[in-house]
């Protein structure tokens, strides 16, 4: 049998722990939406990846918090690489008149959009956090909204802020107001310290979850519930498969199955965990029901199959598996019908994601040039390396598919985490307060 290839420290190393958090960020409440304009894209953005589109985003306040959440906005926007925020030190005075505009000096800038706001103290501890956004071609306000919140939730506020102009002038959900779950990763070679911790997209608001007396990997957003799957050997003696609750910070063991438990992975609906038992030489992907009643096994024993993931309706899994001698990816129906091998390059192939859009499955690839990260259709033809390098693992997509967030480590160097936009550009690492790995971005925060 073909051993399944492990490089070292990745997203398979089955190390864990658990500990206690409140992780839910206060609500936002929604007090007002004035008018926008019409139920598409209120600017046009074909092209927007090769050219992006042009956008001022005026100051809320020269400094504290309304200058703080300009710049968060800044950057959400900025660093989706579907808008280029001009320059503040080129804008006109004066260009905003009694809260509206004055076109023609936007115009000049070739700004198409024009974000305005205000934040003001509510008192008792509140904000309340006032936004426009103004079609500049159009003469028109497309969307606005004015929010209360806490006053330590101004950055959520700034994102939720750039999701509106984000949906508003690409015609699709944006993903700011999202988190991440990955591994931290601190020690030595020899004594390493690996905790699951959970952060904003934009690697601010870092948590640790786990206190490090045990190692966690391969952390899972559950998407539609505060609750994360990952591995522990908590318990002593092998891995197994174990739920955080966000809310709580309680850990729960799933099954005590097979040898060991890994690789676990939501049902779209939340309510069901695949993940792969070991027994007798081989690992089998079974289903657990979480309310109860034990497993499935949709899988044999016979080979190693492991990395399941569910397509966004829940009808298909891709996973992969060395039943063919060599480890590639496969596509099966959701009872374990109809394995189809999607993979056919001269190398190995692992960690299959299927993007929320259902358009893309990305993967890990090991061949004679190394690691990369890569995406094909779930037919497996299209097939695009997005990023490689010394060692490079784990995809994980953001809400609304058009982002893939990854692990990368080069030689004498610790984990960072890395985002690719998934026509290839746009690659950024993302600011951790430790070595970070083992990315899982969840859903939409509501």
């Amino acid at each position: 049998m073909t051993r399944l290839f492990l490089p070292p420290y990745s997203r398979r190393r089955l190390l864990g722990t658990a500990g206690a958090a409140s992780l839910l960020a206060p609500a936002a409440l929604a007090q007002s939406a004035p008018a926008g304009g019409g139920n598409g894209p209120a600017i046009q953005v074909s092209g927007a990846q090769n050219a992006p589109i042009p956008i001022a985003i005026t100051p809320f306040a020269t400094s504290g918090t309304g200058a703080q959440i300009t710049q968060v906005i800044s950057d959400d926007l900025s660093h989706s690489g579907l808008f280029r925020a001009i320059d503040p030190a080129s804008f006109v005075p004066n260009s905003v008149n009694n809260g509206t505009p004055v076109w023609q000096n936007w115009t000049l800038l070739g700004a198409q959009g024009v974000v305005t706001g205000d934040v003001q103290d509510a008192g008792g501890g509140q904000l309340r956090v006032e936004f426009r956004l103004w079609n500049v071609p159009g003469q028109s306000q497309a969307t606005g909204t004015a929010y209360t919140t806490t006053q330590d939730n101004w950055r959520r506020i700034a994102h939720i802020i750039a999701d509106a102009v984000y949906q508003q002038m690409v015609g699709e959900k944006g993903y700011f107001d999202s988190r991440v779950a990955f591994i931290s990763n601190a020690g030595t070679a020899t004594s390493p310290i690996r905790r699951l911790a959970i952060m904003d997209y934009d690697g601010a608001n870092a948590q640790f979850l786990t206190d490090g007396a045990h190692m966690a990997l391969t952390p899972q957003y559950n998407p539609v519930r505060q609750q994360l799957a990952f591995v522990s050997y908590r318990t002593g003696g092998n891995p197994r498969v174990y739920l955080f609750d966000l809310q709580s910070g309680a850990t729960q063991l799933v099954g005590s199955f097979g040898e060991m438990t890994i690789g676990p992975r939501f049902s779209p609906d939340g309510n069901s965990l695949l993940m792969s038992v070991a027994r007798d030489g081989g690992a089998a992907i079974v289903k657990t029901n979480l309310s109860g009643g034990g497993m499935t096994p949709l899988t044999d024993y016979g080979s190693i199959n492991v990395t399941p993931c569910y397509s966004p309706d829940g009808s298909q899994i891709v996973f992969n598996s060395d039943r063919d001698g060599n480890q590639q990816l496969f596509v099966m129906g959701a009872d374990g019908s109809g394995v189809k091998r999607i993979s056919f390059g001269p190398g190995r192939y692992a960690e299959p994601c299927w993007s929320p859009r259902g358009d893309l499955i990305a993967y890990t690839f090991f061949g004679s040039g190394g690691f990369s990260i890569g995406v094909m259709a779930p037919d497996g033809t299209g097939e695009r390396i997005l990023s490689q390098g010394f060692l490079v693992e784990g995809a994980t997509f953001c809400p609304n598919g058009r982002v893939i967030m990854f692990y990368r480590q080069s030689p004498g160097s610790g984990y960072s985490l890395v985002t690719i936009g998934v026509d290839g550009f746009n690659e950024r690492v993302v600011d951790t307060p430790t070595a970070a790995s083992d990315p899982s971005w969840g859903p939409l925060l509501t």
